[in-house]
């Protein structure tokens, strides 16, 4: 029997990746979207020459690779800018992940967990069974992320808005793990939906 997926996602500084490091503890085969896309930015890699194709060699750090602050700083300004990234790279994206998947399959993992910030947005959640959305609410996810990534408040807020709002991901999403509270609870919660996921049908 084929292993169950199940996609991952939360707003930007939700917790999520906390949340991927349990499942991956647990068992999982965690495919993480931004570590693939970060491969792939890699100097004569696919996004890289796309990048720069696009952007030019502005966005370029002195040692040659990609300035991510620099291109953060362009695409989330300018929604036109962040449509075209989007356009561009989820397709590529998408493809790597379905070979990812195929070569997970073939394995014993009981769940492959698709660990995706822009799960909804890109579409993704067609490719999973059912999907977890890890949140928490707007002031502790704007002070994590200026904490965590040294952001201004107006570079936080920005990317926070780039996403889909908070209300809209809870109405698609299947099951839910609140990370507003201590990491205890969170895993918690997420024991139980681990439960859930690897007996299902399991009479």
């Amino acid at each position: 029997m084929m292993a169950r997926i199940i996609g991952l996602t939360g707003g930007i500084a939700s917790g999520k990746s906390t949340m991927a490091k349990f499942f991956r503890e647990k068992g999982a085969a965690v495919l993480n979207v931004d570590a693939i896309a970060h491969h792939l930015s890699k100097p004569k890699r696919a996004l890289y020459k796309i990048y720069v194709q696009h952007f030019g060699e502005e966005i370029l750090q002195p040692d040659g690779t990609l300035d991510r602050r620099a291109i953060g700083r362009k695409v989330f300004a300018d929604e036109t800018e962040r449509q075209w990234l989007n356009d561009h790279t989820h397709p590529i994206l998408a493809h790597v992940m379905r070979q990812q998947i195929a070569c997970m399959q073939k394995k014993n993992f009981p769940l492959i967990i698709l660990d995706v910030p822009l799960l909804f947005e890109a579409g993704w959640d067609k490719m999973t069974e059912e999907n977890c959305l890890v949140f928490v609410d707007e002031a502790t996810q704007l002070a994590r992320l200026m904490q965590r990534n040294g952001y201004t408040e107006e570079e936080a807020r920005g990317r926070i808005a780039a996403q889909m709002p908070l209300s809209e991901k809870k109405k698609r999403a299947d099951t839910f793990i609140d990370n507003s509270g201590s990491l205890e609870e969170s895993f918690l919660q997420a024991e139980k939906l681990w439960k859930e996921w690897t007996h299902a049908g399991i009479s």
